[in-house]
């Protein structure tokens, strides 16, 4: 981790400040590598310090060697106030994204006379968003152990099956297969739910027919996968056919033809494009996809509404999809690496209209 704190401490003097105050479980995590679920780190020029509790100093000694420890004897706005004091840091940059109001108040109470607090906001998520090495072998991870799931659950999914009993199912495979929880509340939409495009699973009866779309992913040692797959269970119609082929060459084209100096706007509209002129354009209403990591929504967003230029080693999602509400919708996710050329994919399981 030494070199993540060294390129965060590199961006001190453009953003103003000396010091650096990290709250964001995700933040603390990347930078100082320790996992527990209490602690503020504090990081000086030439000083890193690791706050937290009883509980986990010797969890903290463990995974945050290049971190001096400090335990929490007093309120632990009392114990930063002590260690800014005695880091002699003026200006501490906080994390926006990382504090309420009320623990702004307990902090700015406690700094107000040593320091003035200065408010950042993605200071650290610039780090993030370009993944190392490291981090891609875990997400690489986690989208195997969501690949493996999806082959398990065609075989699992029959009518007569509820949403939540595929959820479960979906659950259960992953985590004795090394996910440590859910990347988030997995959809399961069937039959006319699955035109939603955020349908958590329910208790509706999956029938013979109808299109099952299934949006989940695994988390390993922190690192989410997210992966869309959209099955039939029955007879397709013919119409489900179409708009099954027309997300499928949307998402193709995507993974075709993405790569690092595009901008995410010029992205989404390759599938966007081509869905729009199949005649569903009204159908596909969210952005292309996102970034994913130790969250399952990071930046960049892909979408025709932010620009930003992707860049080598970005990790994003590719997700177009059609829903028609009252009769059903498709989507196809996988997750990608940028790279200078084009992109890799981490999701593998197969894109091809699986029919139950």
């Amino acid at each position: 981790m030494k070199h993540r704190v060294e390129r965060l401490k590199e961006l001190f003097d453009t953003k103003g400040i000396d010091g650096m105050m990290i709250t964001k479980a995700e933040n603390r995590r990347y930078i100082t590598g320790f996992t527990g679920s209490a602690g503020i780190a504090i990081i000086s020029k030439d000083r890193n310090i690791l706050i937290t509790d009883f509980r986990y100093l010797e969890q903290a000694a463990e995974q945050a060697p290049d971190f001096e420890i400090h335990d929490v004897t007093k309120d632990i706005s009392v114990n930063v106030k002590e260690i800014v004091t005695e880091l002699g840091i003026k200006k501490l940059g906080f994390e926006t994204q990382g504090m309420n109001y009320f623990e702004y108040r307990l902090y700015h109470r406690q700094l107000q006379d040593i320091t003035e607090m200065v408010p950042l906001d993605g200071i650290t998520e610039e780090l993030r968003i370009i993944k190392d090495e490291s981090e891609i072998a875990l997400l690489k991870k986690a989208a195997e152990i969501a690949d493996a799931a999806f082959e398990h659950i065609v075989t699992f999914i029959k009518p007569g099956l509820t949403e939540l009993e595929v959820s479960l199912e979906l659950e259960h495979f992953m985590k004795i297969n090394g996910s440590e929880k859910n990347a988030f509340d997995i959809i399961v939409a069937s039959g006319p739910r699955s035109s939603l495009p955020h349908g958590i699973a329910s208790d509706r009866v999956i029938q013979s027919g109808e299109f099952v779309k299934m949006d989940y992913g695994a988390v390993y040692k922190g690192y989410h996968s997210d992966i869309t797959r959209t099955v039939v269970v029955g007879e397709p119609t013919e119409k489900m056919l179409e708009v099954y082929g027309i997300v499928k060459k949307a998402q193709q084209t995507v993974l075709e033809q993405i790569k690092a100096g595009m901008t995410t706007v010029e992205a989404d509209a390759i599938a966007r494009d081509i869905i729009t002129e199949a005649g569903y354009g009204s159908n596909f209403g969210h952005g292309l996809g996102h970034g994913v990591g130790l969250q399952i929504h990071e930046d960049p967003r892909v979408s025709p509404k932010e620009t930003s230029i992707l860049r080598e080693q970005m990790i994003v999602t590719v997700e177009p999809g059609i829903y028609i509400p009252h009769w059903g919708g498709v989507r196809i996710e996988d997750d990608i690496v940028i790279t200078r050329d084009g992109c890799r994919v981490l999701t593998s399981a197969t894109k091809e209209l699986k029919i139950l």
